[in-house]
């Protein structure tokens, strides 16, 4: 057999394999959420699989389900606040160091990124231990912090993104026609980068919205939050509301993410 076939012969069994792969991973994280889909719509009082029967009354209980109701609000406010702060400081940082070369530029974008890495109980914990030297009671406040501290990469990644993709020429066009840096900024530069600030808000909240590593160090009572109230209730009760409520999370991120894909091409924004 010759070199040149069995290098082919190689390079099909790899994409054979590759996709195989792909598939797999596919069908793992689709699977379970199909299941909840469809257990959602059961008749019964627990959580089996496949449904005895099908009906909607977990829709109907979950507008009923008043702790939920709270703690949804909850994760909602503490998701837009730091939504706003992420937007604010990742832009800011973004101007700062996407298009530096410096080593102190590189290392602050290494700075900024470390929380991608670092695992979320940790940092909690981290964070917790914090706040209590400092003596500050943990509050809606301290989970707003410790939320923007997460989820502020995300907006810094898509702005420096766009940013990079910015034309220097456009700047300096303007900066030759005698307009000053702030002008410039406000009417050219954060224009063009609306979409990948936009991204990254998007991003950021819905990351602030589904954290429990953050929220479970950082919260109490007042401030109970959705993912944690889901676990609870299922280790406690099992409760088919939080089947229904999990579909309707769903859908409604499914619905926000090709939203979001149309106006500011996330998935583009990311990769870059």
């Amino acid at each position: 057999m010759s070199m040149g076939r069995r290098n082919d012969l190689s390079d099909i069994a790899l994409k054979g394999i590759l996709y195989l792969v792909a598939w797999a991973a596919l069908i793992l994280l689709l699977a379970p959420t199909l299941i909840v889909l469809i257990v959602s719509f059961t008749d019964s009082y627990s959580l089996r699989f496949p449904p005895q029967g099908f009906s909607t009354r977990w829709y109907v209980a979950l507008l009923k389900a008043f702790t939920l109701h709270f703690a949804a609000w909850n994760s909602f406010l503490v998701a837009s606040m730091t939504t706003l702060l992420c937007v604010v400081m990742g832009t800011a940082a973004s101007l700062a160091i996407a298009r530096s070369t410096s080593k102190t530029a590189r290392c602050l974008d290494a700075l900024f990124m470390s929380p991608l890495i670092l695992p979320g109980l940790a940092f909690g914990l981290s964070a917790l231990i914090f706040f209590s030297e400092l003596g500050v009671p943990v509050s809606m406040t301290t989970l707003v912090i410790g939320h923007t501290v997460v989820c502020v990469p995300y907006v810094i990644r898509t702005t420096s993104s766009a940013l990079m993709q910015l034309p220097p020429a456009l700047l300096e066009s303007a900066a030759s026609l005698g307009a000053s840096r702030a002008h410039a900024l406000r009417r050219i530069t954060l224009p063009l980068i609306a979409p990948g600030i936009a991204a990254g808000a998007f991003i950021a909240f819905m990351s602030s919205f589904d954290n429990t590593a953050v929220s479970l160090f950082l919260r109490d009572a007042r401030t109970d939050m959705l993912p944690i109230r889901m676990w609870q209730d299922l280790e406690s009760k099992l409760d088919v509301t939080i089947a229904a409520l999990s579909s309707v999370l769903v859908i409604v991120t499914l619905v926000m993410m090709v939203v979001m894909e149309k106006l500011t091409g996330i998935s583009r924004r990311i990769r870059g």
